[in-house]
């Protein structure tokens, strides 16, 4: 791992030292209410790339939203739009993506992902987890059903697979700076030695 001196630790400055090294899509996973969509178009923003939600990207292709699409076509519809749309994405250049929570359980769509991109697993405690999935768009996998309990079985399952990606942000605390530097010198150790 690569060290940061003490004078370079801001984002401005960590921004400088990974704008331009990023030679590949980066890909956000973890459970839904991560904040995977405001870190990815933050992290867009800052350095310069595109950012894309593959769960907009579904809707657009289904010319429905998500809950229509379980609710009409099924889960397995569901997830086979999205594995269609997360290929496209990570074959079209240098982007941010962010996926949706299951995104990952789909092996062949795991291995993509894993293979193709600079992963990041970002996390946060169930109870946030919980509190920011209570309010905000609907999520066919809570309907009806304490998002507590639903989350904390997704997480048994589905922890272990976004334990894969290549580094770990954690949303949970700190404000939207102190999570863009972690995610950021996160980067900057993946992609330091690319030019020593």
């Amino acid at each position: 791992m690569n060290t940061i001196p003490q004078d370079r630790t801001g984002p401005e400055a960590l921004v400088a030292l990974v704008r331009g090294r990023i030679d590949r899509p980066v890909v956000l996973v973890g459970p839904m209410g991560a904040g995977k969509s405001r870190l990815g178009r933050r992290l867009g923003q800052v350095l310069g790339l595109p950012f894309v939600d593959s769960d907009d990207e579904v809707e657009r292709a289904a010319g429905m939203r998500i809950p229509e699409i379980f609710e009409t076509l099924g889960e397995p519809a569901f997830r086979d739009g999205e594995a269609r749309v997360i290929r496209r994405l990570l074959d079209n250049g240098v982007r941010v993506i962010s996926t949706g929570g299951g995104a990952v359980m789909r092996p062949e769509t795991a291995d993509l992902i894993w293979a193709q991109s600079i992963s990041i697993w970002v996390r946060a405690d169930l109870a946030i987890l919980a509190a920011r999935t209570r309010n905000g768009r609907p999520r066919p996998l809570l309907a009806g059903k304490n998002p507590e309990d639903v989350l904390r079985e997704l997480s048994a399952l589905r922890d272990p697979v976004y334990a894969r990606a290549m580094m770990q942000v954690d949303t949970g605390s700190g404000d939207d700076d102190a999570i863009m530097t972690q995610a950021l010198r996160g980067l900057l150790d993946l992609l330091g030695d690319c030019d020593e």
